[in-house]
C-alpha cells in the first residue's frame, strides 16, 4: 500500500518500456498515434497490389468524373472499362499516384517532411493544363472504393474511418499546395 516495496515495484513498472503510453501524435495529424499504427499496418496490404488499387482507383475516377478523361493526354482516348484496364500508360500514372499517396501516409510519421512534400506534389499540378485543385477532391471516394476492393473483408469500419480521415487530410494538403503554388506565381511575377 505506502510501504517503500509497492513504491519500488509501482516505479519500476512506470520505467518499463512495454508498458508506457505511446507517445502522443502530432497535434496537425488527423490520426491518433494508433490510429497511424493501424493505417500503416492496413496499408501494407494495399501497397502489394500497388498497381492494382491504382488501376480500380482510375477506372472508378473516370466512371464517376469522365469530363478528367481530358486532362490525360496518354490516354484521353480510352473510352471503356477495357481499355483502361489494359493501357500501360494508365497503369503506369495509377502506380505513380499510389506511390505519391504511399509518400504521404509514411509521411504522417513526421508531418514537416509530409507537408513539404505534399505540398510541393499539389504545386506541381498546375502545369497541367486544365487542372483545378477541386480536382484533387474527386480522388477521395475511389480512393475508399478502390481501398475497399483490395483489402476485402480487411476494410473494416475502423480502417474506413481512418482511411477516410488520412486520404481527405492528403488531398486538402495537395490543394493546399496547388493553391499556395498559385500565390507564389503570382508573387514572383
Amino acid at each position: 500500500m505506502g510501504c517503500k516495496l509497492s513504491q519500488l515495484a509501482s516505479s519500476e513498472f512506470h520505467s518499463d518500456p512495454f508498458h508506457r503510453p505511446p507517445p502522443p501524435s502530432d497535434p496537425r495529424s488527423p490520426l491518433t498515434t494508433k490510429q497511424q499504427y493501424c493505417m500503416l499496418a492496413s496499408w501494407k496490404g494495399i501497397f502489394r497490389q500497388i498497381e492494382k488499387t491504382g488501376i480500380i482507383l482510375f477506372i472508378k475516377l473516370f466512371e464517376e468524373n469522365e469530363e478528367l478523361l481530358h486532362l490525360f493526354e496518354k490516354f484521353r482516348e480510352l473510352r471503356t472499362k477495357e481499355a483502361i484496364v489494359s493501357s500501360a500508360e494508365l497503369a503506369e500514372h495509377a502506380t505513380q499516384v499510389m506511390h505519391t499517396l504511399d509518400e504521404g501516409i509514411k509521411g504522417l510519421a513526421d508531418m514537416d517532411s509530409f507537408f513539404a512534400y505534399v505540398r510541393h506534389v499539389g504545386g506541381t499540378h498546375r502545369q497541367v493544363p486544365g487542372f483545378k485543385a477541386e480536382n484533387f477532391l474527386k480522388i477521395e471516394q475511389p480512393f475508399l472504393e478502390a481501398a475497399k476492393t483490395t483489402l476485402g473483408d480487411r476494410y473494416t469500419p475502423n480502417i474506413e474511418n481512418i482511411y477516410k480521415l488520412t486520404i481527405r487530410f492528403i488531398l486538402e494538403n495537395l490543394v493546399k499546395g496547388y493553391e499556395d503554388g498559385g500565390n507564389e506565381n503570382e508573387t514572383q511575377t
